[in-house]
């Protein structure tokens, strides 16, 4: 356990179906009290993509951070160069929840972003009961258009620095990897399940927050209207990566809606 300032991160290792599981927790000190909040990176990124809001969120949530099987500080469990049967949104959901339970948290709040709203959408469908509510940013259930997701970001980028809008850089050690090789296979697990068989089993408040330039908008508005307790957030000049892009306006969006829902808000210490 680390403190800083009154803040406290707790760095630890879950093992799971084989797998070793890098974990982050950050809060105010003696914060058991406050609701637990579980963190999914975007795609190829480990639990560092977070760092720049963590600090804005230790008042409020005790974070809960994991990089998925294979990516970031986790390792994914041995098996042969040709099975990669491990590499699936069941697997990291089920990944998600033995870090939960090694945690002792029973229930939580879920954000996510891009690729992680996938495996997001299965975790909060499959143990529907252990979800308060769900952010899911750039939530999509189609294929990818990875061409369109990079031109939608750079012409926000555009639109930023000509408004005179300064972005932080990303931060530092997001794309450091334990194993570099098994990150591509352990993305690839969005090939492999259909996420509409399981999007209607999310009947907790969900937010939909995705970027006007984003391509992923027009999944993100069907799925806003299909669920009954959904609203869709649409982030102005933002791309695909809202929580990198605009991480300010990302925050306010969350937190607007975290007011809406009636989340108990903390205090400072």
């Amino acid at each position: 356990m680390h403190f800083v300032r009154g803040h406290a991160q707790l760095i630890t290792s879950i093992e799971n179906e084989g797998a070793r599981l890098h974990v982050a927790v950050d809060s105010v000190d003696n914060a058991e009290e406050l609701p637990a909040l579980l963190l999914w990176p975007n795609g190829s990124a480990s639990l560092r993509v977070w760092d720049h809001l963590v600090p804005r969120l230790r008042h409020r949530f005790r974070m809960i951070r994991v990089d998925i099987r294979g990516v970031g500080q986790s390792l994914a469990a041995p098996a042969p160069d040709d099975d990669d049967s491990q590499f699936d949104f069941e697997v990291y959901a089920r990944d998600a929840r033995a870090v939960l339970d090694a945690l002792d948290i029973e229930t939580c709040h879920v954000w996510s972003q891009s690729w992680g709203s996938r495996p997001a959408i299965v975790f909060c469908a499959r143990y529907a009961e252990r979800v308060f509510s769900a952010a899911l940013y750039a939530a999509n259930l189609d294929p990818p258009d990875v061409p369109k997701q990079r031109e939608g970001s750079k012409l926000a980028a555009e639109r930023q620095q000509a408004a005179g809008i300064e972005v932080p850089p990303a931060p530092d050690g997001m794309h450091d990897h334990a194993n570099p090789d098994t990150v591509p296979r352990a993305m690839q697990a969005l090939r492999r399940f259909e996420l509409a068989s399981v999007i209607d089993d999310l009947t907790m408040p969900v937010l939909i927050g995705t970027g006007s330039l984003d391509p992923n908008l027009v999944s993100s508005r069907t799925i806003a209207k299909r669920l009954p307790n959904a609203s869709l957030s649409v982030l102005q000049d933002v791309g695909h990566n809202g929580i990198l892009e605009r991480p300010d306006v990302a925050l306010e969006e969350f937190l607007r809606f975290h007011d809406d829902i009636g989340t108990p808000a903390g205090r400072e210490r």
